[in-house]
């Protein structure tokens, strides 16, 4: 192969890379750009391989809620949260932070969390509306995000708040939700108040949803109105 191809396959893959960072950053909560700088090259250390774990147990996820079994799938979804933790910590305590890090522990939470969401919808445990927004959502930064990098405009964004408290919102109604199916503790004169509180919960959802999908559509509709001004 030439040089120039050699050349060109590099700067080609160095962009998609770069693309897939800042998809994923958008998505979930990513490091800060300066901790980005200090990351070592591509490795799979432990904290690698305990965010890779945790995608691999995304299908497993599912299966087990579409198996109905909702208890196995909750503890699941706390295994995961336990895990997203301590993969953090070891990598920022034993400086073990790297690019493959960096897109993969994101990428593992988000792909559980709407895999999660769409399979209880699937089973009729959430409104099929609300999974449809959740999706969508994301669906729309992507796409925004795709955009703007089409426009060659400015590549770093940080996460919205109102999208961090969307995430944290998303994670509490479908722990409640396999909590309440699985692990069936609660006497049934609470089923009126459990069913009020999953309502609520869903409504929030919702709403933030909803908020940070418009906040990030009006971030990446004022950033291309910027990029045409400078055509």
């Amino acid at each position: 192969m030439a040089a120039a191809d050699l050349q060109c396959c590099g700067f080609t893959l160095t962009a998609a890379v770069r693309a897939i960072s800042g998809i994923i950053a958008l998505l979930g909560e990513p490091p800060p750009a300066s901790r980005l700088l200090q990351v070592s090259t591509l490795e799979l250390n432990l904290p690698n391989l305990i965010s890779l774990a945790r995608l691999l147990l995304v299908p497993v996820t599912i299966w087990l809620i579409i198996s109905g079994r909702y208890g196995s799938a909750f503890w699941v979804l706390v295994a995961a949260g336990i895990s997203d933790a301590l993969d953090g910590f070891i990598a920022k305590r034993f400086d073990q932070r790297t690019r493959i890090g960096a897109l993969l522990d994101p990428a593992a939470d988000k792909a559980m969390l709407v895999s999660i969401y769409v399979t209880l919808g699937m089973a009729h445990q959430l409104w099929t509306w609300l999974v449809i927004l959740v999706v969508f959502r994301d669906a729309l930064i992507v796409v925004g995000f795709l955009l703007t990098q089409a426009a060659a405009v400015p590549k770093q964004y940080a996460p919205l708040y109102i999208s961090k408290i969307n995430t944290g919102m998303q994670i509490t109604l479908v722990g409640f939700v396999l909590a309440r199916l699985g692990l069936g503790a609660a006497p049934g004169w609470l089923d009126p108040a459990l069913s009020l509180l999953v309502l609520v919960l869903s409504l929030g959802v919702a709403a933030t949803t909803l908020g940070s999908g418009l906040a990030y559509l009006v971030r990446w509709t004022r950033i291309l109105a910027r990029s045409e001004q400078t055509l």
